[in-house]
């Protein structure tokens, strides 16, 4: 059904506006977000008057065609699922008001929405920003060690930045992290990460400190440990050092050290493990990203892709 048609009748858009009205002086809402409610609800209104059919006559049949309608024409679940919303807010209060005997969205399911899939960074990205600090600078070989510690083990910033002297274990190669709800979890840190951290802790650290005293292995000329909001504005600085234009978050090497385990064949228990995740759901949304990767190799490699 097309939703091109005669003009919405003036009663429909009093209907709508009354409902804005009562909206407004319940809530208080924007005039912005009355306007997207406008807008979906003359858009419905739009598409029911070409089979002459009026908001409040219409029923539960109508709603589905109308969301069916916008999805064939190309609507993503989040749109449809916020169209959905109007309408239901929309007929919830003609209930309210008496003006209609049933809701036509009370057994209307919303769309599912899907979690958004983590950023992450490919092998060859991840190589380029480990490589950006200056390590022969104290800040910049503090960096690198931080960088890789990151990728090697999928910490939290967090639970970087707080990391103490105690919390690192050489000889067995784990560190010990402290995640939600206080939380302990060992993680490996691979021999790459521990000959930064060694250099690091021989060099940079000592410049950094010069004389004073810190319990953080991280820390800053003055003696303190790092903010995760600091050494995020660093990862910022060393993505345009590297070139890298793909939106980064605090959390980018955590999602690539999560990705790249499933990519190469880890277990999502272990991954779990790593992650110190409580929920295995949690860890799930990382075999959407390693299943898209499978999917784009082979559209790259297959004859038949």
């Amino acid at each position: 059904m097309s939703d091109t048609g005669s003009p919405i009748p003036v009663e429909e858009l009093q209907h709508i506006e009354q409902f804005l009205d009562g909206l407004w002086l319940e809530r208080g809402l924007s005039e912005r977000t009355l306007s997207a409610y406008r807008s979906d609800l003359e858009g419905y209104a739009h598409w029911l008057s070409v089979s002459g059919v009026g908001l409040l006559a219409a029923g539960r049949d109508r709603v589905l065609d109308f969301l069916a309608y916008k999805v064939q024409a190309g609507a993503k679940a989040r749109t449809t699922a916020r169209l959905l919303s109007s309408l239901r807010r929309f007929y919830r209060w003609q209930l309210r008001e008496g003006r209609i005997k049933e809701d036509p969205t009370a057994r209307v399911e919303s769309p599912k929405l899907g979690r958004p899939l983590p950023a992450a960074l490919n092998e060859q990205e991840v190589e380029r920003l480990l490589a950006a600090p200056n390590v022969e600078d104290p800040v910049g070989l503090r960096d690198r060690a931080m960088l890789e510690l990151l990728y090697a083990t999928g910490l939290r910033v967090s639970e970087l930045v707080s990391l103490g002297l105690g919390d690192v274990n050489v000889r067995q190669g784990v560190v010990r992290a402290i995640g939600k709800g206080d939380k302990e979890r060992l993680v490996p840190l691979g021999e790459e990460a521990l000959d930064w951290l060694a250099r690091y802790v021989k060099a940079g650290r000592s410049a950094l400190l010069a004389g004073k005293v810190s319990e953080f292995v991280f820390v800053t000329g003055r003696g303190g440990g790092l903010t995760r909001q600091a050494f995020w504005y660093r990862i910022k600085h060393y993505a345009q050092v590297a070139g890298i234009a793909k939106q980064l978050s605090p959390h980018t090497l955590r999602h690539s050290f999560a990705t790249h385990l499933l990519n190469n064949g880890a277990d999502l228990r272990v991954v779990q493990l790593l992650l110190g995740h409580t929920d295995l759901s949690t860890t799930q949304i990382y075999t959407h990203v390693a299943s898209q990767r499978l999917k784009d190799l082979h559209a790259t490699h297959h004859p038949r892709g």
